[in-house]
């Protein structure tokens, strides 16, 4: 009797030289679902007929019925290269920049990633986004060139110019990898054709190519055409070459199994000593050693709960075992253990280390780690995009309250990108978002599977605060009168900004002499002596001690820093967040004895000096804005640019090729509610827009006092909830 894939999969998963943890991930509609069935039927995993059309891993009925990828799924499967069998854990990630922390997080779990590019339109902004996630983490990238047929059906391309559009679209990503990769992985991870980190094809029609399948097949790029020009003849290459055996050969030969992985990724996720116990084992990969889980997904199951999935990089799991939720600081129990297919979940009675999997029994949070007992965490998991949308929500009915509370608290859990506020003071509950379709899918799922009616408010803009110029030093005092801090704030150096915001400055608390941290502020232009003064990096924010010689400074900096953060979350204005804020605590007097400087007495003293420091420093609203490329016709050049000026944007260039044009802007969040519509409209429903970059602004003068009171007056904040 045949051996089912799941006893396939758990007598491979024991041996870590032969898995791939690997992540796909596209520009959206450039046909990686589609890719991904394929990868399933090659695998045993679906019927070869229904690949294409099943889309088996967009399982939820809201991305059926968009046609779009929003959760990302897994699925473990086995492929067979030169005689032995290989385990193969893929994540198939969303393509739409609304849902790019899901694509964030899968990186997390990744060794690999197989960036997905039609042939047609090329490299797409959406494309430079996912590689920059991936890279961020240290997940080695390889190629995929999609839709080829489109190149000798639409285009009727020449084999030389099929080559040409294939070496444009190869230099490309490689100038990419050059310019985002850490150092030292630029020109190492370069993908070559002659190396064979390299595929193209068509996932539709089931084919796929790379140069030693080439030779080996004796296929030309000729044979490539002449297989199109009648009806069905295309077949031919799909049984020569199908998708699944050429990517997954290519995978299998390019990309790192965890052994091979984990001392690179290990030292740049986890800050903890690698000379331990632990670290050496995590580096090893060392299913004897401790675990070490890291959560970057929960779904919360009807029938079994909470299920954490994640990436098991030390030890052994096992079911029934004692845990420790290290961020939580708490003690908890692995009740089942799972692998995936997709929307199926098959138990197991334990994994080894290497392997993605999922586990139930835990109720925490996306970037937690589950180890044995107390230890250093992970780095934090941080979107390269923030929440820049808002909506306000509630019950229809008043007596669905606490269960709308408890499914929002559930949302937030799914997808940390929503980041969920909840005014006790005002009853206003809000969803943060990173646009119109992020926030308009929570909230039919919301009604749709948690079964909650709620009615919103129309889309709302998320401002920050910021300072404009140094304050003068400032005190606080504790309510008792025994204590006091002392601060002055000043605008953070666009250098260090930049730095955070890119991932060479990693944001978290500074526990210890963190010499690696030291360098990156050294070269954003901060001297050294000042570098080592920083101990908390917080949303863009940065907190240093720059007292000297304080005796009892280690019995309240937490205190103190858990105050920066709170006013960061929360600024001055209008509580908006904060960004770009650098505080100095300057000095201090505390009282001899503890019992004066506890919580309630730190917390208003930090509040008060923090605050009003920063309302002596120009204190003012920024506006989000997105970059975004254009394309359309370009007979709609000048509706495109009446559109933007319209919306308070402004053109930053203009590229034509052939009949289309490409254009950047910088537009407005505030001002691109409807902007689809706005789109189709201008262009006669041929134009294309996707996000670039996002960046905050200051906000026009005239505006600054009219959106502060909107927002007060949304919040109801009077006079005295604000400011100093």
């Amino acid at each position: 009797m045949a051996e089912k894939m799941v006893d396939r999969v758990l007598r491979i998963m024991k041996n870590p030289s032969n898995i791939r943890n690997i992540a796909i991930c596209a520009h959206i509609d450039h046909g990686k679902t589609t890719f991904s069935d394929h990868l399933l039927a090659g695998a045993g995993m679906m019927s070869k007929e229904d690949a294409g059309k099943a889309l088996k891993l967009d399982f939820h009925t809201d991305e059926q019925e968009r046609g779009i990828t929003i959760d990302t799924a897994a699925v473990s499967m086995v492929h067979t290269f030169e005689d032995g069998e290989y385990l193969i854990n893929l994540l198939d990630t969303p393509g739409h920049v609304d849902f790019g922390g899901e694509v964030t997080r899968a990186m997390r779990a990744a060794d690999g990633a197989i960036v997905l590019i039609d042939a047609v339109e090329g490299i797409m902004p959406q494309t430079e986004t996912v590689l920059r996630q991936a890279l961020k983490e240290l997940v080695k990238p390889t190629l995929f060139i999609n839709k080829v047929d489109r190149l000798i059906k639409e285009l009727q391309l020449t084999p030389e110019k099929m080559q040409e559009r294939f070496v444009k679209i190869i230099s490309n990503v490689n100038k990419l990898i050059m310019e985002i990769a850490p150092k030292g992985y630029g020109e190492k991870w370069q993908v070559s054709v002659q190396e064979g980190s390299v595929c193209f094809g068509s996932a539709f029609h089931k084919w796929a190519l790379s140069l030693a399948y080439m030779k080996k097949k004796g296929i030309s790029f000729k044979d490539v055409i002449e297989a199109y020009k009648e009806e069905g003849k295309y077949q031919e290459l799909t049984d020569k070459a199908p998708v699944h055996e050429v990517v997954l050969d290519m995978v299998v030969r390019h990309l790192p199994n965890p052994l091979d992985s984990q001392p690179y990724r290990i030292p740049k996720i986890w800050q903890g000593d690698l000379e331990s116990a632990e670290g050496k084992s995590l580096v090893k990969c060392d299913s004897s050693g401790p675990v070490f889980f890291g959560i970057t997904k929960i779904v919360i199951d009807p029938q079994a709960g909470e299920i954490s999935a994640g990436r098991l990089f030390s030890g052994t799991m096992k079911k029934g075992s004692d845990a420790y939720l290290n961020r939580m600081k708490q003690s908890t129990r692995i009740q089942q253990i799972f692998i995936y297919n997709g929307a199926k979940r098959e138990i197991v009675d334990n994994v080894p280390a290497g392997n993605f999997i999922g586990v139930a029994g835990v109720k925490s949070y996306v970037g937690e780690t589950i180890t044995e007992g107390p230890t250093e965490p992970f780095e934090e998991i941080t979107h390269i995009f923030e929440p820049v949308v808002t909506k306000a929500i509630e019950a229809k009915k008043p007596s669905d309250l606490p269960k709308l509370i408890e499914v929002l608290r559930m949302v937030g859990k799914e997808d940390p990108t929503v980041k969920i506020e909840i005014n006790e003071e005002t009853g206003e509950h809000l969803m943060h978002g990173m646009g119109e379709l992020h926030l308009e899918v929570i909230e039919n799922r919301i009604k749709s599977e948690k079964g909650v009616e709620v009615q919103s408010s129309p889309p709302i803009v998320v401002y920050r605060e910021t300072i404009t110029k140094k304050s003068p030093e400032v005190m606080g005092k504790t309510p008792n009168k025994h204590n006091h801090l002392f601060f002055v704030v000043e605008p953070l150096e666009d250098a260090v900004y930049q730095a955070i915001k890119s991932g060479k400055i990693r944001e978290g608390r500074i526990k210890k002499k963190d010499l690696e941290l030291r360098d990156a502020f050294v070269e954003a232009g901060i001297d050294s002596k000042t570098a080592l003064k920083v101990k908390d990096i917080y949303k863009g924010n940065v907190f240093m001690d720059a007292t000297r010689g304080q005796v009892h400074i280690g019995e309240v900096i937490e205190m103190i820093l858990d105050m920066f953060e709170d006013i960061m979350r929360s600024g001055p204005l209008a509580k908006e967040p904060c960004t770009k804020v650098k505080v100095l605590l300057t000095d201090m007097k505390l009282h001899e004895d503890a019992i004066h400087r506890g919580p309630a007495q730190m917390y208003p003293a930090v509040r008060e000096g923090m605050r009003g420091a920063m309302m002596h420093s120009g204190p003012m609203m920024l506006e989000p804005l997105q970059i975004l490329q254009l394309e359309a016709p370009a007979d709609y050049l000048g509706d495109l640019s009446k559109l933007i000026s319209n919306k308070r944007g402004q053109l930053l260039d203009v590229q034509q090729e052939g009949n289309t044009i490409t254009v950047r802007a910088k537009m407005p969040v505030g001002e691109m509610f409807g902007w689809i519509s706005a789109l189709r409209s201008a262009t006669g429903g041929r134009g294309v827009s996707s996000v670039v970059d996002q960046l905050f602004q200051r906000l026009p003068e005239e505006l600054q006092q009219r959106i502060i009171k909107q927002l007060r007056d949304r919040k109801g904040l009077t006079d005295a909830m604000v400011g100093a």
